[in-house]
């Protein structure tokens, strides 16, 4: 389903310092992203997806992807399970 057509159920309300604000709004203009939401919810998807939290590579619309740092963790290391801390 498309990004602007998909139905949200939750509002998330954060405070951000000017320098944080201003990070925002170059990514948003850099990759012509059309709102401030839009491009919070792209770096919220990046950041969770390099830290392993979100299964869907970035910019992917299915979240039956993986991400391709996880493909090659899971490459580099056959014996651990998939979603382990150890």
């Amino acid at each position: 389903m498309a990004e602007s057509t998909r139905q949200r159920a939750e509002r998330l309300q954060i405070m951000l310092d000017p320098e944080e604000l201003g990070a925002v709004d170059d990514f948003r203009f850099k990759k012509r992203m059309p709102s401030r939401a839009a491009a919070v919810r792209e770096l919220l998807k990046r950041g969770l997806a390099a830290e392993g939290f979100l299964t869907a590579a970035v910019g992917a619309k299915s979240s039956a992807m993986v991400s391709p740092a996880r493909r090659l963790w899971d490459a580099n290391n056959p014996h651990t399970l998939q979603g382990s801390d150890e």
